[in-house]
């Protein structure tokens, strides 16, 4: 099922990359034709010209200039977009890879499963203690997990579904909370959700993943592949 997803996810890309050749080469024939209506013109213009007030050079030198510098402008913005194009093809191709991987995101959730579940943490700075605690769908608090003094950066976690009389819980969904302390005082520490990457998707606002039962997921969100 997976190796159905990830060839879709990457024939999605391919045809992103073609749409994109397509999209440069026509754009690329626009600006010629630009260029040709301008040539046509200012010929006109010089074989109609006053053979009494002629254009002097001054102002043939102008016009030409000026359609030098709409050309180059032209060039700058086509070669602009086909690199924009050929990053997004190549970050398609790239998140492919992705799926059937777990990956760490910005949110609350926890998936309790055979017994297990994930999270993790972002810190911005070391901190001497980092209090997490589990609630059930009814909002019940469930457990609560003391992880100590942790380092800077990510921090990863495991639930072992016990609650805090040592009983096993049921499997399902649970949310997290996060009280973080540095020097006795609380600091900002974000929270992050694990989930199995599923597939893949080229949308208007980027490449999308499809991680869990979370919906779609911007490839910029994910903070840690596992």
């Amino acid at each position: 099922m997976v190796d159905a997803t990830q060839d879709a996810g990457s024939t999605a890309a391919l045809f992103a990359s073609f749409n994109a050749n397509a999209s440069t080469a026509s754009k690329a024939s626009t600006a010629a034709d630009t260029q040709d209506r301008f040539l046509k013109l200012l010929v006109t213009q010089m074989k109609n010209q006053d053979p009494l007030n002629p254009m002097d050079n001054a102002q043939v030198t102008s016009q030409m200039a000026q359609l030098s510098t709409v050309t180059g402008i032209d060039q700058l913005n086509i070669t602009l977009q086909a690199l924009s194009d050929s990053m997004t093809s190549s970050q398609s191709l790239q998140a492919a890879t992705m799926i059937g991987h777990g990956v760490l995101v910005p949110g609350k959730g926890l998936d309790l499963a055979n017994g297990a579940a994930f999270g993790g943490i972002e810190l911005a700075q070391s901190v001497d203690n980092v209090d997490v605690a589990i609630y059930n769908q009814a909002g019940a608090l469930v457990r609560n997990m003391q992880l100590g003094a942790q380092p800077v950066g990510l921090v990863n976690w495991q639930w072992d579904g016990r609650d805090n009389s040592g009983s096993s819980v049921a499997d399902g969904s649970y949310t997290f909370t996060l009280d973080v302390t540095r020097a006795g005082k609380k600091v900002d520490a974000a929270a992050l959700q694990f989930g199995m990457v599923n597939s893949v998707t080229q949308g208007a606002q980027g490449v999308e993943l499809s991680v869990g039962n979370m919906g779609g997921v911007g490839l910029s969100q994910v903070r840690q592949i596992l």
